[in-house]
């Protein structure tokens, strides 16, 4: 993995970023930030303490009532956002390469996708606020409108499987509408996120409206969620801690957010292009080495092509390339960490001693002990009651399941406790848009995975979270509305 050390750029130590200034966390204290790939050091990184968070939120809470980035015309603070997104791509590179380094993900994926829809996410929002502010509704003897302010201070909680994207995907949004923002990465990934401060400062955004808090969950997390002067919360995250974010929220009546889990079914019928649905369902649960909450993580394929399915997605699947993530042929890097890498391997275990079969994949990548590199995996003949068809494995596991008719696969797909996404390949489309019709998902494709309009809806159903964020969902939750009437 020598190569790895040698292409590495020179990463200096992260600090907080709070009032438009890089400072170190009041305690002292720190914590390393580790490269999936080696397992070795990629920096240190300040650890937050309440104190910390305290100070930023109170930050954030006076340049809110200042009014310099609340009461901004709309054009000003689109054009603060549009220049942060021509900052991304003139730096495409760097955080290409930081972002690799530390998720562990392929660099043609942060390179090609991940830091360019980044840059999107900033100019799309900036863009689409100056439509939104004021709806008119006229009648006979009075006039009235509603008029959209700002919320106030957002908490925003990033995981660590795409955070680059993921956090200008939430930061974008809630400072298009005029708040302040305190944002906390993940510790396993924060090294992008303290980047965009620097962005910040240089597109010109004021100080103190975006502070980025590096640090643990149970400090950082439970104070940037229960402290009375936050208006807004929206986390991205696994659904046990969505619910104790929930719950802290409650104590302050604060709105929540929340992006959670997914077991989401990936449906193959017997009229479908097989050729196409098995580079979709591939790229659906190894895209991101499987660590992606919506994957197409429970394959359902009709039973009179199963057979010849299966060959030709284990077939497709042996040819993956595992290793260097910056190596711009690699289709599959590490996973985020050693503990991570021992869960994905456990619940391959747990598959085999249910009874479902191994096709390919199953263990770590020979050859690669020195990161967290573990095979793609394909599990089959696996019935929905497994753990490993219900439970979230967040790794490249993917589990087979045969069905016989119609409904019977809409069964499968609904017996799950999540309703985040799902996928059908057919091309009877009468038939796709009955299943999507009947799936409980917040999310579903035809015949493809993943594309994404910024001005739909984004989010699940049941234990895969609360709430719609995209387009106007997301002025409409991070703004209040207020309704005015007059008399003519």
């Amino acid at each position: 993995m020598s190569k790895l050390l040698e292409k590495q750029l020179k990463i200096d130590d992260a600090k907080l970023f709070i009032n438009g200034e890089y400072v170190n966390a009041s305690s002292g204290e720190t914590f390393d930030t580790i490269n999936p790939a080696t397992n070795q050091k990629l920096a240190s990184v300040a650890s937050a303490s309440v104190h910390d968070v305290e100070n930023a939120i109170q930050v954030a809470q006076t340049t809110y009532e200042s009014g310099i980035w609340s009461k901004m015309p709309v054009e000003e603070r689109a054009k603060i956002l549009c220049r942060m997104s021509d900052l991304v791509m003139a730096r495409v590179d760097e955080l290409a390469l930081l972002e690799t380094l530390d998720v562990g993900k392929p660099i043609k994926e942060s390179r090609d996708f991940d830091i360019p829809r980044a840059a999107s996410n900033l100019r799309f929002f900036a863009e689409m606020a100056k439509y939104i502010h004021h709806e008119h509704y006229p009648q006979s003897k009075h006039m009235s409108y509603t008029q959209y302010a700002p919320a106030g201070v957002t908490s925003l909680i990033i995981p660590w499987n795409l955070p680059f994207m993921q956090m200008t995907w939430k930061v974008s949004a809630a400072l298009a509408a005029g708040n302040t923002v305190i944002v906390k990465p993940a510790s396993y990934t924060p090294l992008s996120a303290v980047m965009l401060g620097e962005i910040a400062n240089e597109a010109g955004l004021p100080p103190g409206v975006l502070n980025i808090l590096t640090g643990p969950g149970s400090t950082v997390g439970t104070a940037m969620t229960t402290h009375p002067f936050v208006r807004r919360i929206s986390f991205v995250g696994e659904s046990t801690t969505g619910k104790t974010v929930m719950r802290n929220a409650a104590s302050q009546l604060i709105p929540v957010s929340l992006e959670l889990g997914g077991k989401s079914a990936n449906i193959v019928f017997d009229d479908a292009d097989l050729d196409e649905a098995v580079q979709g369902s591939i790229e659906a649960i190894f895209r991101n080495q499987g660590e992606i909450c919506l994957a197409g993580s429970r394959l359902l394929v009709q039973e009179t092509v199963y057979e010849r399915f299966l060959d030709k997605l284990v077939t497709t699947v042996k040819k993956i390339k595992v290793g260097d993530p910056l190596d711009a042929n690699t289709d599959m890097g590490a996973l985020i960490s050693t503990n991570h890498l021992e869960t994905v391997d456990k619940y391959v275990q747990i598959g085999l001693e249910e009874g479902a079969k191994l096709a390919t994949g199953g263990k770590r990548v020979e050859g690669l002990t020195e990161g967290n590199f573990y095979e793609p995996t394909v599990l089959y003949d696996v019935d929905n009651k497994m753990r490993v068809a219900q439970e979230e494995i967040f790794g490249p596991v993917l589990v087979v399941i045969p069905f016989k008719t119609e409904e019977e696969a809409i069964q499968i797909a609904n017996d799950s406790i999540y309703g985040l996404a799902g996928v059908v390949w057919s091309n009877d489309l009468r038939r796709a848009h009955r299943v999507a019709d009947r799936i409980n998902s917040g999310l579903f494709w035809i015949n493809c995975w993943y594309y994404r309009d910024l001005r739909t809806p984004f989010g699940g159903s049941k234990a895969s979270g609360i709430g719609r964020e995209g387009g106007r969902h997301s002025f409409e939750f991070y703004t209040e509305a207020k309704t005015i009437t007059m008399k003519l």
